[in-house]
């Protein structure tokens, strides 16, 4: 009882001692608008509440205070832009490119990839990954996700006249089965049910673990938040979500040692090869993984650094896309319109291209890839970035010289 009494003690004197310290580096972010804090936990009491809640006061701020406004969660100063030009003048600006605090609490999963790494090493994986989006590489995928989308379509019919209340999980089921084929170069369905359960639900969960250890200031720490209930599912989630990326890895290089590094000799020539291996080894398809492990062999990248990319891609990849998915229907749903003319252009480039989906039929929708964009401007799937600033900056209104978000 009175190690936890010191224990808490120590915490609280931190907390003081740096609400205090920050409150002298912080002169311009006090002359900002923002919602009344309280003091020490500033505004952390707004943010604890659902997600749906959290949205609610978010969205709220951003239209009161528009377009910048200061929030404090502890002794962590944010301030808030809503504006492209503040947007630009911050990501156009090489010395703010260190992410913010934020994304620490991804670490434990992510490590320090390309989503959550800065300086010298965020360029160097930024040069090693750029070739995984050359266009021979990505065309090699399009009949995996007009599979996945057929699968898809498929579901929603065999739900009958039910309705699905919600899209999100629905869509993330197929949009995490195309980014292992074109991550990891595997498919989930090549594992038995239990393990393919275990991974969706691992992700899922370390999603909603996100989002509650960054609204609550004090779990920051990590050694506090070891002690937590939740810290504690957490390194169970990781030995699931770690042990996964790892056995795909060491089957992915063993593939490559039996068929001598072949396929790993120029990305120009992927699309080249025929369908199966001269050794009787059936080719697969060539993914980001196949890439980080050719990295591997010249000395560029560690198992553990190909790790962090694979585990990154698999965060980033399969939740954006289920969401701009929603986001597109709910406005073709919302704008009979536009979908009518969405339709018939598909229609005609079905009855042009015939019934077969493929890379051509696809450069035949020009309209329907507008309304994506669209759709992606109005509603990012990733609302939000942050940064840490390397340099006292002036935005469209105001000096900032502590953290922007």
């Amino acid at each position: 009882m009175i190690a936890i009494i010191i224990v808490l003690s120590l915490v609280l004197i931190l907390l003081v001692f740096n609400y205090c310290m920050n409150q002298g580096n912080s002169k311009y972010i006090n002359l900002m608008p923002g919602p009344p804090v309280r003091f020490i936990i500033g505004n952390t009491w707004d943010f604890l509440g659902s997600r749906k809640e959290q949205w609610n006061y978010f969205v709220n701020y951003s239209k009161e205070y528009y377009p910048t406004f200061k929030v404090r969660q502890f002794y962590y100063n944010a301030v808030v832009s809503c504006h492209p030009d503040d947007f630009e003048i911050i990501l156009n600006n090489t010395k703010h490119i260190d992410k913010s605090f934020f994304y620490k609490v991804l670490e434990p999963w992510l490590q320090t990839g390309l989503l959550t790494s800065g300086g010298a090493k965020w360029h160097l994986r930024r040069k090693i990954l750029t070739p995984t989006f050359h266009f021979n590489i990505l065309q090699q995928f399009v009949e995996n996700l007009i599979e996945e989308g057929e699968n898809m379509t498929k579901s929603l019919q065999n739900e009958g006249e039910s309705v699905v209340k919600d899209l999100v999980p629905f869509f993330s089921e197929y949009t995490l089965n195309a980014i292992c084929e074109t991550a990891m170069g595997v498919s989930l369905q090549s594992f038995d049910i239990f393990q393919q359960r275990q991974y969706r639900e691992a992700i899922h969960r370390m999603g909603e673990l996100f989002i509650y250890r960054i609204s609550r200031p004090w779990l920051y720490y990590d050694w506090i938040f070891s002690f937590t209930p939740t810290g504690r599912e957490q390194r169970k989630i990781l030995k699931i979500l770690h042990g996964f990326t790892k056995q795909v890895i060491a089957e992915r290089k063993l593939y490559h040692e039996q068929t001598n590094d072949r396929y790993l000799r120029g990305t120009d020539t992927f699309a080249k090869y025929d369908d199966t291996e001269l050794t009787g080894i059936r080719r697969k398809r060539l993914a980001m993984l196949d890439l980080l492990i050719a990295a591997s062999r010249e000395g560029l990248m560690t198992d553990l650094d190909i790790a962090e990319e694979v585990d990154t891609f698999m965060f980033e990849g399969h939740d954006t896309t289920a969401m701009g998915l929603c986001f597109t229907l709910a406005l073709l749903a919302e704008h009979k319109d536009i979908q009518d003319r969405v339709r018939n252009e598909i229609d005609a480039a079905v009855q042009k291209n015939g019934e077969k989906f493929s890379m051509k039929l696809l450069q035949d929708l020009p309209y329907l890839e507008r309304c994506i964009k669209e759709a992606l401007r109005l509603y990012p799937s990733v609302f939000v970035i942050s940064r840490i600033l390397g340099d006292n900056v002036k935005l469209r209104m105001y000096w900032i010289n502590f953290f922007f978000s």
